[in-house]
């Protein structure tokens, strides 16, 4: 190796070093430049969101383990007002620092993220959507079924080569190339 080379990898060396020891260095000036002021606020903020996704997360799960029969139907009400009223009282502290979203009672707000989650885990429409915000949901609902309709009315049986669908229309297998206007008149 050159001589140069290894002043020049030394030197590339000596400046990556400083750069990340510059925190260290820099000491508590870095830390006051960061905002480190509010630190127990947005720890506690960001406390209060865990916790609330927490609940809305249990309450999900509740509600699939009620409706799949694993809970007994005696104990899933007093659970279930448990954790709404566990996630009632994160909601009204999240209002009382941020002061968010006056215009909903904490209650119906983790009712709505509830069913939010729900309509995400089983691809439905969230019950607290407004009617006439449902209505182009519906309409490609009703394009989506006519399609899937007509994919199956197009379908008339499998190829007996290789077991692929097969559509009215079709002289050979799109996927073996297999005959089958004979197996179509049989």
């Amino acid at each position: 190796m050159d001589l140069g080379a290894i002043f020049f990898l030394l030197g590339v060396v000596i400046l990556v070093g400083l750069f990340v020891a510059r925190p260290l260095i820099a000491g508590k000036k870095y830390e006051v430049s960061q905002g480190q002021s509010n630190a127990p606020l947005d720890h506690r903020r960001s406390a209060l969101l865990a916790e609330r996704d927490r609940v809305i997360k249990a309450l999900a799960e509740l509600d699939f383990d009620q409706a799949m029969g694993k809970i007994p139907s005696h104990i899933y009400p007093v659970q279930r007002a448990e954790l709404v009223q566990r996630g009632a009282q994160v909601l009204r502290d999240l209002d009382e620092m941020t002061a968010q979203h006056p215009d909903l009672a904490a209650e119906d707000r983790i009712e709505a993220a509830i069913a939010a989650r729900k309509a995400i885990r089983h691809d439905q429409a969230p019950r607290t959507v407004p009617m006439d915000e449902k209505q182009p949901a519906d309409d490609v609902e009703k394009r989506i079924a006519a399609r899937r309709q007509e994919l199956k009315e197009k379908v008339t049986g499998f190829c007996p080569k290789c077991g692929k669908p097969i559509h009215k229309s079709d002289r050979f297998c799109s996927s073996c190339g297999a005959t089958l206007i004979a197996e179509k008149s049989q």
